[in-house]
């Protein structure tokens, strides 16, 4: 893809993301038409927002999910500086379009995860990783509609990302559970709202901790020590709105809250 298509389609997108503002879609003179061009326009939209890259986040690393957005794979995206709070903030909902919250599991990494001539299994990622951590996110779009817009324009867009809410890091007994078959629950203003477990991220969050570090050499680069990874959500998606207080309650892992407000 062309760097001035690139960086229109990114400067498209920045300014509704500024403006909380919906587009149906990138003009076609410069919309993504695979996944390497959405990642072209996701890395000059980035450079775009002055916020510096922190991690990554994946979209859609459930059959569910993917269904819902019309994709055929989980999705990247940067988890950026300017919009990472910690638990316990509050943050405004009234501009979100998707107005929704996940729980997530996220890993630290204590290691650079480069080319290799072989794939990263699970065991690979987990023995690179400095730590586990609770999280949660609260995706959005700059599209009207994001479920028919398609994996380019998708990762273009950041592959919806907005808020992330990073806990503290948990105990070092996590690389002794079966994140598969841990379970999470959600609670809004009290009341239990979601149940999930680590299954429901392509199968355990480690799964899809190794597919990010794949698809990041296959896509020409690689995860690097210091980068916080949020691997997708363990429950279904939930609606909030303002004066919405959120509670996720990792059981022995931990809790971590956020507040919304106007």
């Amino acid at each position: 893809m062309e760097d001035e298509r690139a960086s229109e389609a990114a400067a498209i997108i920045w300014h509704n993301w500024s403006c909380h503002s919906r587009i149906k879609s990138l003009p076609e003179a410069c919309r993504p038409a695979s996944i390497a061009e959405g990642y072209e326009v996701q890395e000059a939209l980035v450079n775009l927002t002055g916020w510096p890259p922190i991690g990554w986040k994946i979209a859609a690393t459930s059959t569910a999910g993917q269904k819902h957005i019309g994709v055929d794979k989980p999705l990247a995206g940067r988890l950026l500086a300017g919009k990472m709070h910690r638990a316990g903030s509050e943050l405004p909902v009234a501009h979100l379009h998707m107005a929704v919250i996940e729980a997530e599991f996220v890993f630290l990494l204590g290691e650079d995860l480069p080319a290799r001539g072989r794939d990263y299994l699970p065991e690979d990622v987990v023995a690179a990783t400095k730590a586990l951590h609770c999280g949660l996110e609260i995706p959005d779009s700059r599209y009207e509609n994001f479920t028919n817009v398609g994996a380019p324009q998708l990762i273009a867009d950041n592959a919806c990302t907005e808020f992330f809410v990073l806990g503290d890091a948990v105990s070092e007994c996590w690389r002794n559970l079966d994140l598969a078959a841990h379970s999470a629950h959600l609670y809004i203003n009290g009341k239990k709202v979601a149940d999930g477990t680590g299954a429901n991220v392509l199968g355990d969050p480690r799964i899809a901790l190794a597919w990010l570090a794949n698809d990041r050499v296959a896509q020409g680069g690689a995860l690097r020590a210091g980068d916080i990874v949020t691997t997708g959500t363990c429950i279904v998606p939930q609606s909030i709105g303002p004066d919405d207080d959120v509670l996720a309650d990792f059981g022995t892992l931990g809790k971590l809250s956020v507040r919304f407000t106007n």
